[in-house]
């Protein structure tokens, strides 16, 4: 059966050094779901401009639904400056006051999140009080929906406020591992151990899950019960890593959604990231068939 999900944040192009990529977590989250089948529905906003223009149409080219993206008549399409580093690693010089940073909670998304499965959202968006604002409102319409927070920080563009308020409206968190370390540091977390203070952000902020990703080293969930899971990372020939997290995250989602255990979603979370590493940008076509001829492949795996 098909499910909706939702993606509420930024559209973006990623200014790639080989070119423009359209992007975003959210996006290319969405992009991920509708691939697998699902109905996926990206709550955003762009600027009333060319790139705003040109993002609408490869929105609709990938296959996905413009109707719950507004368009600002005053504030630019966002962009974000990546480089990458020799292991293919992004650094983003995100750029502000742009469209997303206006997003509001409209009629219509109101209405689209009160039938939806599963909502996700994440931390970039909710920079501005305005579009914070509307992302609240958003969750708290989304009553029958599993929420899900895709932290993803990025440098100056979150607070402690913004990050547990986030955390106290989600049901499973995904987090990186580099990500769970800062937490440490700024929620003044105690534990030592990176599935500890997964366990500790479970029991603080009243959590189901945390999926945590580990780069190279693959990926792991905890529940609210103790139930853990990890799964090594593969290793494949590197494209980069843009849209790997997201793409792990929407194989991870998917597989819940359909009833699949912890532990299968996980290792096809893991598997779709892997996959999508070994293209360029966060939205090259990917079947899901693609990843279970993947995974079936016998490839040198990388524990933690």
């Amino acid at each position: 059966m098909k499910k909706i999900v939702a993606a509420v944040g930024e559209l973006l192009w990623d200014l790639l050094p080989g070119g423009k990529v359209l992007g975003g977590a959210p996006a290319n989250f969405i992009y991920r779901i509708n691939s697998f089948g699902d109905l996926g529905q990206l709550i955003t906003r762009v600027g009333d401009d060319d790139l705003g223009d040109e993002a609408l149409e490869q929105i609709l080219q990938l296959g996905l639904s413009e109707r719950n993206i507004q368009v600002d008549p005053a504030s630019p399409t966002g962009t974000v400056q990546v480089k990458l580093n020799k292991q293919g690693i992004p650094d983003y010089s995100i750029h502000e006051h742009v469209a997303y940073d206006k997003l509001e909670a409209t009629p219509a998304a109101l209405e689209l999140v009160h039938h939806v499965d599963c909502v996700c959202f994440g931390t970039l968006i909710q920079r501005t009080e305005q579009a914070r604002d509307a992302v609240r409102q958003l969750l708290l319409a989304a009553k029958e929906a599993t929420l899900f927070y895709d932290i993803n920080l990025r440098k100056d563009c979150y607070t402690k406020e913004i990050i547990e308020e986030s955390l106290r409206l989600t049901d499973i968190l995904k987090i990186n591992d580099e990500e769970l370390i800062s937490l440490k540091e700024f929620l003044k977390l105690e534990s030592d151990t990176l599935k500890d203070l997964a366990g500790e952000l479970i029991l603080n902020y009243h959590l189901q899950l945390v999926l945590g990703t580990l780069g190279e080293k693959g990926a792991f969930v905890l529940s609210n019960t103790g139930e853990y899971h990890y799964d090594p990372g593969y290793r494949v020939k590197l494209g980069d890593t843009v849209g790997s997290g997201d793409a792990c995250s929407a194989g991870f989602i998917h597989q819940l959604l359909q009833g699949k255990s912890l532990e299968e979603a996980l290792k096809f979370g893991n598997a779709t990231g892997a996959k999508v590493a070994t293209t360029i940008g966060g939205t090259q076509p990917v079947s899901e068939e693609e990843i279970e001829t993947f995974r079936q492949k016998k490839h040198e795996r990388i524990e933690m």
